[in-house]
């Protein structure tokens, strides 16, 4: 007598089926996504005790032909993106959300044309089963490339035009509103700022929530310089603005390198901070805690965005459209302001 055939492991439709919850929720639970409430997430980790469901991409991948391999695609002017710790964080993030399942994590740098036609045959010749893009600027043909390939898609940081699907962000306006507002809510009136690359989304964004807080305040925006995120356009930025506004007496700068680059050029001409000048950055990165005096700055959560990119990334896996989603800000108030 034959002996019976082995029994088809459950899939996810049935641990939903079995929970009577969505095949979205279902995922979520299985991928510790939010927005999911307490009793719909008992019900899905019951399901999948009792039916024995175990997330199994590597034999998905044998079965559909996928790759088992993700792309953190990061555009930028050249390798010394990665100086900024901004970076190293996201990657943090999203390693952690890829711990618990058989996908790996490629990291392509696709700065020049080189870099970019190699990452385009990589995803046409189905590489990878998805990537995730990283600090786009102007008309980036990353973009392009990503939906011409047609693997699914998620982007770290809304591009400079459009609005994609599926996209995690920080509260960029509203972190650089409120700087400024703790700024003029210290008795600062002559508030300057160091922007981010005007040809990025979160450069104008943060930008902008600069100038709707003095606009609120009953002020005009007060002068403005531009940076590259990196310190050294900090320290150029800096300088111009104290050559051309020398009573300024405060500082937002979009990103804490920029931030520290402020400090040393405000050292340098003899100006204390923050009694001449007060000094606010964004990010929350480890610099800050390392300045001289440390810097009170805006705290994005960036692990945070590579781990929920990664796990939106999961679900679009899994055939379930995930929701896109703005991180919040909080101000961190230290030395320097």
């Amino acid at each position: 007598m034959p002996s019976p055939a082995p029994s088809r492991p459950p899939t996810l439709d049935e641990v939903a089926e079995r929970a009577q919850v969505s095949r979205t929720v279902a995922s979520r639970v299985i991928n510790n996504g939010p927005h999911v409430s307490r009793a719909k997430r008992d019900a899905v980790e019951k399901a999948i005790r009792e039916l024995g469901y175990t997330p199994n991409r590597a034999a998905r991948a044998l079965a559909t032909r996928q790759s088992g391999v993700v792309v953190l695609a990061v555009s930028g002017d050249g390798p010394e993106v990665f100086a900024d710790p901004f970076f190293a964080q996201v990657i943090v993030g999203a390693s952690a959300a890829l711990e618990k399942t058989e996908l790996h994590l490629m990291l392509s740098l696709a700065t020049s044309g080189h870099g970019r036609r190699r990452l385009h045959t990589f995803l046409q010749t189905r590489g990878a089963d998805g990537v995730m893009l990283v600090a786009m600027r102007g008309h980036d043909p990353l973009i392009d490339i990503a939906a011409q390939s047609g693997v699914p898609t998620v982007f770290v940081g809304l591009p400079l035009h459009g609005t994609p699907p599926c996209y995690v962000d920080v509260d960029n306006v509203g972190g650089s509103r409120a700087a400024t507002e703790y700024l003029l809510n210290s008795g600062r009136r002559r508030i300057a700022m160091i922007t981010g690359p005007v040809d990025t989304a979160v450069g104008r964004e943060r930008h902008r929530g600069y100038a709707e807080a003095l606009l609120l305040a009953g002020l005009e925006p007060y002068a403005t310089e531009p940076g590259d995120f990196l310190e050294t356009s900090g320290v150029a930025a800096m300088r111009a603005l104290l050559s051309a506004r020398p009573d300024l007496d405060a500082v937002v700068a979009a990103n804490d390198n920029m931030a520290a680059g402020a400090l040393r050029v405000l050292r340098d001409a003899g100006r204390t901070v923050p009694g001449d000048v007060a000094v606010v950055g964004f990010d929350d990165s480890p610099l800050a805690v390392h300045t001289d005096p440390k810097l009170t700055t805006v705290h994005q959560p960036v692990q945070a965005l590579g781990r929920e990119a990664t796990r939106m990334l999961i679900e679009l896996l899994d055939g379930v459209q995930p929701e896109s989603c703005i991180l919040p800000t909080k101000m961190v108030v230290r030395e320097s302001a």
